[in-house]
C-alpha cells in the first residue's frame, strides 16, 4: 500500500523523477510505500517532504488507485508473481519548505510543470489518474476505467 499526492498550485503540478526498471528517468508523483504500522496520512506528507522539500497539508483524499499486476520470473521471486498495489491519492496543499531534490533516495529531481504539459512527459500512468481523480472528483474515490486501461489490464491477465 503507498499513498501519493497531487499539488498543484498555480496551473502547476508537483512532480518527483524516478528511474524507470531500465533506466531511463520518468516522472512520478511525490509519495510512496508505508512504512510498518504508519498511517497513510502520515506516509505521505513524509513522502512529500523526503521527495520535494515541501511540507504539506493533507485537503482530501481523491480516491484509492487499485492496479494488479503479474511481475515476470525473476530471481526475487523464482517464478511469476501476483501483485496487487493500492494506491491512495490525496490532494496536498503545500505549507511550508523549499524546493529540493532528494539526496540518496528513489527520486533524483522535484519541479512544477504547467497542467497543460503533463501529458507530454514520460511518466507514469499514475498520474494521469491522478489528475482525473483531482479534476473529477469522483464522490466514491472511483473511477471508471477507461477504455484503453482495460485493454492493457486484459492483455496482462
Amino acid at each position: 500500500m503507498a499513498a501519493y499526492a497531487v499539488c498543484v498550485r498555480d496551473g502547476q503540478l508537483l512532480l518527483a523523477r524516478s528511474p524507470a526498471p531500465d533506466g531511463t528517468p520518468e516522472w512520478v508523483l511525490p509519495g510512496g510505500g508505508m512504512e510498518s504500522g504508519e498511517d497513510p496520512y502520515d506516509t505521505v506528507r513524509r513522502e512529500v517532504t523526503e521527495e520535494t522539500g515541501y511540507r504539506i497539508e493533507v485537503t482530501g483524499l481523491l480516491g484509492v488507485d487499485s492496479l494488479r499486476l503479474t511481475l515476470p520470473d525473476r530471481r526475487l521471486f523464482r517464478r511469476p508473481a501476483d501483485l496487487h498495489a493500492l494506491r491512495l491519492v490525496y490532494a496536498g496543499r503545500i505549507t511550508g519548505g523549499e524546493l529540493r531534490n532528494e539526496v540518496n533516495g528513489s527520486t533524483d529531481l522535484a519541479a512544477w510543470h504547467d497542467l497543460a504539459a503533463v501529458s507530454a512527459l514520460t511518466r507514469v500512468p499514475l498520474i494521469d489518474t491522478a489528475l482525473r481523480l483531482w479534476r473529477e472528483r469522483p464522490p466514491t474515490g472511483h473511477l471508471e476505467a477507461e477504455p484503453l486501461r482495460e485493454a492493457q489490464e486484459a492483455r496482462d491477465d
